[in-house]
C-alpha cells in the first residue's frame, strides 16, 4: 500500500478501514528537520560524488518522464518540473487508470507498455524515467524490459524489495480489498476537501506533511474510471509482480539515483538500501524531513538532485570526448605548416 492516513478526522467517520491509512512518519517537535537538506548515503555511493558542486555547469539536454504514485497525478510533479533546468524537458503523464488516461489500470508490465507507447507517440527515442513510489516500480520495469529506451532512472521513495507488509496483503485480498478500496474512495476525498476548505480559513492549522496528505486525497479521482478499482488492480498487481521485478533488477544497466527519507513509514528505508545494493549502477541520497511525498514536500531538493545526477552521468562521456579531441589535435600539423602528401 502506498497511501498515507490523512488524519484523525477519518476515524470519526465511523468507516471500517482507518487502520490502513497510516500516518506519515514526519512529526513536529524534537528531531524534526526541514525537507530541503539532502545528504549522501555513504553506505551505497562513493564519497567523491557527494561534491555535487563540481557539476555546476549543469546537465545537457534530456527528456524526462515523471511517473506518479498510487494514488497520484501529474500535479504531484508540478513543483519539481518548475525547478528543473531549462535543458531538461519533462512530461508527466497520467498512468493507466488515472486522470485522462483511457487505458485500464494494471501492474508494472502494463504500465511499462504504456510508457513505451507514450514515448513513441511523442517521438522520444530515449528518456530519463523518474518514478515516485509505485511509479518507481514502473520505471525499474521499463529499464529492465527496454534498456535501449531508458537513459537513466531516478527513484523517489520507490517500491521494491521488502516494501510489502500485512496490510498490503489484506488490501489485495478478495472481498476485503474491494470493501476497503470502495469505502476509502467514497469517503476520504470528500473529507479531505472539507478539511482543506476549513484550514484555508485558518492558516497554520496543519503541519506541512499533513497538508500534503490532504491535498493528495482531496484531489484524487476525476478520471474516466473508478479510482478505487485502479487502486485495487494496482495493489493486487504489486503482490503478483513484485517478485518478478526484484529478479529483474540486476539486469538494469542504466545509472540509477535513489532518493528516500529514512523516516518514511510507507516505504521503509531498507527498501531503498536493498535496491541500491542490487542495482549494478546505483547511488542513494537521503532527503531528511520529507516523508513519503518527496515531489510535493521537497521539490527543491529533488530538482537539484536530478540535475546534479544527470550532470554526473555525463562526466565520463565528456572526459572521453576531451581525451579524443586532445589526441586528435596532437596528430594534426601546426596551423602554419601544410600537411605533406604521402
Amino acid at each position: 500500500m502506498r497511501i498515507s492516513r490523512p488524519g484523525p478526522l477519518v476515524a470519526l467517520t465511523g468507516w471500517q478501514v482507518p487502520f490502513w491509512l497510516r500516518r506519515p512518519c514526519v512529526r513536529t517537535g524534537a528531531g524534526y528537520k526541514p525537507a530541503e537538506r539532502v545528504a549522501q548515503d555513504e553506505e551505497t555511493a562513493p564519497a567523491a560524488d557527494a561534491e555535487t558542486g563540481r557539476h555546476a555547469a549543469g546537465p545537457g539536454a534530456h527528456e524526462l518522464v515523471l511517473l506518479h504514485g498510487q494514488p497520484g497525478s501529474p500535479a504531484d510533479w508540478q513543483q519539481v518540473a518548475a525547478r528543473l533546468p531549462a535543458r531538461l524537458h519533462a512530461v508527466a503523464p497520467d498512468r493507466p487508470g488515472y486522470g485522462s488516461s483511457r487505458l485500464p489500470a494494471g501492474g508494472f508490465a502494463a504500465n511499462t507498455r504504456a510508457v513505451l507507447d507514450d514515448l513513441d507517440s511523442r517521438g522520444i527515442k530515449r528518456a530519463v524515467l523518474v518514478g515516485h513510489s509505485y511509479g518507481g516500480g514502473v520505471a525499474l520495469s521499463a529499464a529492465s524490459m527496454a534498456p535501449s529506451r531508458v537513459e537513466a532512472v531516478i527513484l523517489l521513495a520507490s517500491v521494491g524489495p521488502g516494501c510489502v507488509n500485512g496490510w498490503d496483503r489484506l488490501l489485495a485480498a478478495p472481498g476485503a480489498g474491494e470493501l476497503c478500496a470502495l469505502v476509502a474512495w467514497r469517503l476520504t476525498p470528500w473529507i479531505a476537501r472539507a478539511r482543506l476548505a476549513w484550514v484555508g480559513r485558518k492558516p497554520g492549522a496543519l503541519r506541512p506533511d499533513e497538508h500534503v496528505n490532504w491535498q493528495v486525497w482531496g484531489h484524487a479521482g476525476g478520471g474516466h474510471g473508478a479510482l478505487w478499482r485502479t487502486f485495487l488492480a494496482e495493489q493486487r498487481a504489486l503482490l503478483r509482480e513484485l517478485g518478478e521485478l526484484e529478479r529483474a533488477i540486476g539486469s538494469v544497466q542504466a545509472p540509477v539515483l535513489l532518493l528516500a527519507d529514512p523516516r518514511d513509514t510507507l516505504v521503509p528505508i531498507d527498501t531503498a538500501r536493498r535496491l541500491a545494493r542490487a542495482l549494478p549502477d546505483a547511488r542513494l541520497q537521503l532527503v531528511h524531513g520529507a516523508g513519503h511525498h518527496l515531489p510535493r514536500r521537497a521539490p527543491d531538493a529533488v530538482a537539484d538532485a536530478i540535475a546534479a545526477f544527470l550532470a554526473a552521468t555525463e562526466e565520463p562521456a565528456r572526459r572521453s570526448q576531451a581525451r579524443w579531441l586532445t589526441s586528435a589535435a596532437g596528430k594534426l600539423p601546426p596551423p602554419d605548416r601544410p600537411a605533406r602528401d604521402t
